[in-house]
């Protein structure tokens, strides 16, 4: 009987017997299905684990896939390998295009919401990988271990798998910071005797204590994970002296009231340390985690890290999803949890369809999967949690879209707070708001600070979109032509600037810079990409070079001759240019739209040729600015210095203020790099105070 007319196997035993044919793929598929054995998934999905390697690799026989055959876990199997896409999600795939990216990450989420079991056992094969990487070239390691860190260990502690996200947390600090790794182990091993007496010591006395009060509970000591001491190390500059959680201790006993009264008994017979305390309890992790940490002057004067919890909150602290299929097997239906930990999935899911901005989507999930989160409070108590750094504002759109809309200021803890302001674990906040909806446009400006998160934006985004598209044509069309005068580029037209937007029609492309979907730093940027600044050669002295020289312009039909760029307009690649023959010194660059160029064009068309721009990729091109101002103490320093900061060479400078009306104009000669650079410092110009004006100056 061939391989292929036999059932799959439905039972661990089965499939280990089965895979041993395969030897390329046993042994990872072996410990692959102990792991998801032991995390108590079910017999589906240990089948599922031990033959994907199979699949993974084509070797899975075709008469059990097509049709699939009735005792093969088929939708396990195909959501594994819709998820082997995962491999290729982190910041070191960075050549993959974002609407790829994200075509992968809604497949990929897709399967995730699906079953959940999907997910785990993709993180069990993972731990796998990093455990098999220690032959790997050093290279190879790293991009493992960051790839794990920025996309599974989230992932793991997202869906509450606390057994399996640890362990790729500290392979990952192995590869990536190996001597950190050494020295905290070996730290560790050398206090290992002491560490272990001064457990055992302590564990007996809060027994004896729980024993006097008649509570239930079983004690044990805690194990310290690498990465946890090295990311607090790291992260609040400690010594090794000044970890509070070295020695830790876990208590479990039989129910919450009882993980209170034992929380009484350590705080009545050791000193608490102020600040260290969390409740979870009442106040769950976003993965539905519950437990109650403090931290004591335990025996000795020493510090000592306690956790309260139940028999099932642990359960559900180390397998997180994984503990609904465990009591499932036994009869006993799960809580609330579950739905909590994969609802997030489902709504990161909806929202990706708010807009097609492929990027904002990217970003969205990794902040949604990433671990820093801040829990606040509604005025009816309900707990909101948020990414870390959330506003305000931020706040109000995840409460609810229209609130959002209609926010026009907020209380924190009972005082007027501005929207910007960072939420802080515990706030109390409550948002004020209009009758009507009216989103402001400053909100999508990110120095303004009011949104940190990409889900807001893309709310505010959608209603501008939405609400008036005649009113975006006509705003959009505003801030186009103020950034293209602010130029001097007035007539650059727009069907080819909306073309390199991938608009086929003008409106859709004002409409969308109206709604803030293009901001005007990027119309600049497509005018004429940004020359890395180490490019930019030294400033012209003395003798003018020819610009054939330091621009590379091309004349047509003639090939090389003498080129200088005329002082009267001053182009700037990419702007259209025409070239005007004179008498001795070669041909005179102009912009097309230069009222010389028009004059001569007129008046002499016989010496006019055509001319276009050569290699600009490491020149500088003198421009003139006007800036205009109330005239104040250190205006000019505030300038230059930007300048300076900014690497932008001044070649001249001369000012003029009124004393009477103390109005002030300040006309400066630049060396800038292209279109790109000049809308940037004269953007940055306008923002300082009494500055009422700061454009190009032909």
């Amino acid at each position: 009987m061939t391989a292929s007319t036999v059932s799959p196997p439905t039972t661990f035993a089965a499939a280990e017997a089965y895979i041993r044919d395969f030897p390329a793929h046993s042994a990872r598929a072996l410990q692959a299905g102990r792991m998801v054995q032991e995390l108590g998934l079910g017999q589906d999905a240990v089948v599922a684990a031990m033959l994907y390697p199979l699949i993974e690799s084509g070797a899975l026989p075709q008469a059990w896939i097509d049709p699939p055959h009735p005792d093969l876990p088929w939708r396990l199997l195909k959501g594994l390998d819709r998820l082997r896409m995962m491999d290729d999600l982190a910041p070191s795939q960075a050549a993959v295009a974002p609407d790829v990216q994200l075509e992968r990450l809604r497949k990929m989420l897709l399967a995730m919401v699906e079953d959940a079991r999907i997910v785990v056992i993709k993180l069990c094969y993972r731990l796998h990988t990093l455990e098999s990487a220690k032959s790997l070239p050093v290279e190879e390691q790293q991009r493992l271990a960051q790839q794990t860190l920025d996309l599974f260990a989230p992932l793991a502690n997202r869906l509450g798998i606390w057994q399996i996200k640890w362990q790729l947390e500290d392979w990952s600090l192995r590869y990536l910071h190996p001597d950190a790794y050494h020295k905290i182990a070996r730290w560790l091993d050398e206090r290992r005797a002491d560490r272990e007496r001064y457990i055992r010591d302590t564990i007996a006395a809060v027994q004896a204590e729980l024993d006097r009060y008649h509570i239930r509970a079983t004690v044990t000591g805690r194990p310290k994970h690498l990465y946890s001491i090295w990311r607090k190390l790291e992260r609040k500059g400690m010594s090794f002296s000044g970890l509070f959680d070295a020695r830790a201790i876990r208590v479990l006993v039989e129910d919450i009231p009882a993980c209170y009264a034992v929380l009484g008994l350590i705080h009545g017979r050791w000193q608490p340390i102020p600040g260290q305390f969390d409740d979870y309890i009442a106040s769950p992790k976003e993965n539905n985690y519950q437990s109650l940490h403090t931290a004591v002057i335990g025996p000795a004067g020493k510090t000592l890290e306690i956790q309260i919890r139940t028999q099932r909150m642990h359960e559900q602290a180390e397998l997180g999803v994984a503990a609904h299929w465990r009591y499932k097997e036994s009869g006993v239906s799960p809580d609330a949890g579950l739905e909590r930990r994969i609802s997030w999935l489902r709504k990161l899911l909806e929202s990706s369809g708010e807009d097609g901005n492929a990027e904002d989507f990217l970003d969205r999930f990794r902040a949604e999967i990433g671990e820093e989160r801040v829990y606040v409070i509604t005025p009816r108590g309900d707990i909101q949690d948020l990414t870390a750094g959330a506003t305000a504002l931020d706040f109000a759109y995840a409460v609810h879209t229209d609130v959002g809309h209609r926010c026009r200021g907020a209380r924190i803890n009972g005082a007027i707070a501005p929207l910007t302001r960072p939420l802080q674990n515990g706030d109390r906040v409550e948002i004020l708001t209009a009758k009507e909806p009216r989103p402001s446009r400053d909100w999508l400006i990110p120095q303004f600070g009011y949104l940190t998160t990409s889900r807001a934006r893309a709310k505010v985004r959608q209603w501008f979109k939405h609400e008036d598209y005649n009113q975006n044509v006509a705003t959009g069309r505003d801030l186009l032509e103020r950034e293209l005068g602010r130029l001097s580029m007035g007539d650059e037209p727009y069907d080819a600037l909306a073309a390199q937007f991938n608009f086929s029609k003008i409106n859709d492309f004002l409409a969308a810079i109206g709604a803030g979907d293009i901001t005007t730093a990027q119309i600049a940027g497509r005018l004429q990409p940004i020359v890395p600044k180490e490019m930019v050669p030294p400033p012209a002295t003395g003798r003018e070079r020819p610009a054939a020289e330091r621009s590379g312009i091309h004349v047509h039909g003639v090939g090389r001759m003498l080129t200088t760029l005329a002082r009267c307009c001053s182009p700037v690649p990419p702007e259209p240019i025409i070239g005007y023959i004179t008498k001795g010194r070669g041909i005179t660059v102009h912009r097309r739209d230069c009222r010389n160029a028009l004059r001569l064009e007129s008046g002499a068309a016989g010496r006019m040729v055509e001319v276009s721009w050569g290699d600009t990729t490491a020149q500088t091109y003198p421009v003139t600015i006007r800036v205009e101002a109330y005239d104040r103490p250190g205006l000019l320093r505030d300038i230059t210095m930007l300048l300076a900061s900014q690497r932008i060479n001044v070649l001249g400078a001369n000012t003029h203020t009124d004393k009477e009306s103390g109005h002030a104009v300040m006309d400066l000669i630049l060396e800038i790099t292209g279109i790109a650079q000049l809308s940037s410092v004269l953007a940055r110009i306008s923002r300082f105070p009494n500055i009422t004006s700061a454009r190009r100056h032909d």
